[in-house]
């Protein structure tokens, strides 16, 4: 979330940009889904401009939005590091994607048969929707994207999750007190940094010979 349509228009659109070139950058094809992580959060902050331009209210870019926060993305994390990762960290990563499938199935459920909303909250949007037992979807959610970073077994993705969880307390801290939302700089930093991962080299490729 940014704090303006233009905010989002021009963070959706650079973030997007990142990410079509992680994409481009991404050696192996097992690791495109995460790759592609930038091109679905540029989307989503692109989708929330129409957000701000409808002033809130609980229409399709309303419910656009909220399918990609909540079932897409708790899903679409650890399915990637999965992807990703080496076959060490694999067996430790089905309790993350048990958790984002999980907390998906709920989040879906409740999309499809609840209204949601938004309504602008001084400098950002708020978003409503009726949850059964939030505080156990949050844990669920933050085990299945932040833990699945923290165990992929990845220096890159570690540091990634570290950041990813430290983000996400600043924002929710910003944002409760809707003085300023982060996120959109916050998906900005985090895409660059999966702009190194993507290019990196593979860990099946040769190193080059010395002269």
């Amino acid at each position: 979330m940014c704090w303006s349509a233009t905010a989002d228009l021009v963070a959706g659109g650079a973030v997007a940009a990142v990410g079509a070139a992680c994409v481009a950058r991404t050696r192996r094809p097992r690791d495109l889904p995460l790759a592609a992580l930038p091109l679905l959060l540029g989307a989503h902050q692109l989708i929330e401009a129409a957000v701000w331009r409808g002033s809130g209210g609980s229409g399709p870019a309303t419910l656009a939005w909220a399918v990609i926060a909540l079932p897409l993305l708790p899903l679409w994390v650890p399915l990637g590091v999965l992807c990703a990762a080496p076959r060490r960290a694999r067996r430790r990563l089905a309790a993350p994607l048990a958790a984002g499938a999980a907390t998906a199935a709920v989040l879906a459920y409740c999309l499809a048969t609840r209204p949601v909303t938004a309504e602008v909250r001084g400098h950002t949007l708020g978003y409503a929707v009726d949850l059964p037992h939030p505080r156990l979807l949050v844990a669920g959610y933050l085990l299945a994207t932040v833990g699945a970073l923290l165990l992929s077994g990845d220096r890159r993705l570690v540091r990634l999750g570290v950041l990813v969880a430290g983000g996400a307390a600043l924002c929710a801290a910003l944002w409760r007190y809707e003085f300023l939302s982060t996120w959109c700089a916050f998906a900005a930093v985090c895409s660059v940094v999966l702009l190194g991962w993507a290019g990196r080299p593979s860990p099946e490729e040769p190193r080059a010979a010395g002269p």
